[in-house]
């Protein structure tokens, strides 16, 4: 990882973010986030900004929001990281 700045695998964007594996792969197969970057070998890789979306993923699961909701949200673009720390 040359110059890409600090870009975590999926084990470790799930760690920081406080999710499992599993979960952080679910939503990428529903559609919810989409990985910074791709290696060569098909790794995929989050910056910081891709940990807050999870983290906002996480809270707004936890608080009730389906993971379909949270998407249509997204796909609105109704939600966004301006009230998140970065």
């Amino acid at each position: 990882m040359s110059q890409k700045g600090e870009l975590a695998p999926i084990g470790a964007a799930a760690k920081k973010a406080g999710v499992s594996r599993q979960s952080l792969q679910y939503y990428l197969m529903v559609g919810l986030l989409e990985p910074t970057d791709v290696t060569p070998t098909g790794r995929r890789l989050f910056d910081n900004k891709g940990i807050e979306r999870i983290k906002l993923i996480k809270r707004l699961n936890e608080s009730g929001y389906p993971l379909r909701a949270i998407r249509e949200l997204f796909m609105e673009g109704r939600t966004d990281l301006k009230g998140s720390e970065q």
